[in-house]
């Protein structure tokens, strides 16, 4: 136990770095095979829970490519508990001096029993179109929180030793705007959701739609996007101009512009499925790049390093 204890860092390194991308990136890849699963309409292709079949946690020969496609996706979970565990597990050393890293390894943790309680109930439920929303609306928080981990660890700490924010990189004006931009993509990642909900990829024949018009929702869906697109325009361009922090605004606008050509064309093409779980997974990508577009708008300094501290652990 001391062994491991020792081995722990002492700060923040590339073990630590490279379990908060891991972190980062498995749940948007969790977010494309949730997709996969909805597209594929194999949503109940483990039909029980938390076995996939009576008498089998494992996906059976009768079960077919569905029972594959959704213990696939079930299969992934366990890789998400292992990295929470890991990065949690890794900043335990530094936790006093990077508080912030340690609770935001916490909510990553926490919420993996929520995750598989609203998976539960999804699957309970036949699949009732709001809760699988939740379930969506939940892997977009957790997004945020492990986009938050990956920008901390590499660009520090945002608040003095007193515990105050640290001044503004930007004018107040233009981070009201980022806000605002802010808001329109969770408006557009909602209505998304219930457009999806709405629709043909909702699953199979069998499976509950919320009863609102595709049509409409796909319409609605559009607008929150295009003022995105028009709000990040103006953050780039006035970046660009005032020498302001530039590489998430560009982020941010070079993912919108590939979301709203994937939803054009999805939409031209009569929404083919693998199109819709990319669209998914870029929604995961816009919302991590708007988080660290806020995130550089606040000053960040180095977080002071742990001093070696004796070894009191049995």
């Amino acid at each position: 136990m001391k062994r491991l204890y020792a081995w722990l860092p002492t700060t923040v390194d590339r073990r630590v770095r490279v379990l908060a991308w891991a972190s980062l990136v498995v749940q948007i890849v969790l977010i494309g095979t949730g997709g996969a699963v909805r597209l594929t309409g194999s949503g109940l292709g483990c039909p029980t829970w938390p076995q996939c079949t009576d008498g089998s946690f494992v996906s059976t020969p009768e079960m077919g490519v569905h029972g594959i496609i959704e213990f696939t996706n079930r299969l992934l979970t366990f890789v998400v508990v292992l990295v929470s565990i890991a990065v949690f597990v890794a900043v335990l050393r530094i936790r006093r001096q990077r508080r912030d890293l340690f609770v935001l390894t916490l909510l990553q943790g926490l919420s993996i029993p929520l995750q598989a309680v609203i998976g539960g109930i999804t699957v309970l439920t036949g699949l009732n179109p709001y809760i699988v929303g939740l379930h969506f609306v939940v892997s977009i928080g957790l997004i945020v929180v492990t986009a938050m981990l990956v920008y901390r660890v590499h660009y520090g700490v945002r608040s003095t030793a007193s515990g105050a924010a640290l001044p503004l990189a930007v004018p107040g004006w233009y981070l009201s705007v980022s806000r605002l931009a802010a808001v329109f993509v969770g408006l557009a990642v909602t209505l998304g959701i219930l457009t999806t909900g709405s629709g043909p990829h909702a699953g199979d024949a069998a499976t509950p739609r919320n009863g609102l018009n595709t049509d409409v929702m796909e319409h609605l869906h559009s607008y929150p996007a295009y003022v995105l697109f028009a709000l990040t325009v103006l953050l780039v361009v006035v970046a660009l101009v005032r020498g302001l922090p530039r590489r998430w605004p560009l982020t941010l606008l070079v993912i919108e512009g590939l979301q709203i050509a994937v939803g054009l064309t999805q939409s031209r093409l009569g929404l083919p499925p693998a199109l819709v779980i990319v669209h998914m997974v870029l929604a995961g990508c816009l919302v991590a790049a708007m988080t660290a577009t806020l995130l550089a708008e606040r000053r960040s300094e180095p977080a002071p390093l742990l001093a070696r501290e004796p070894l009191a652990v049995s």
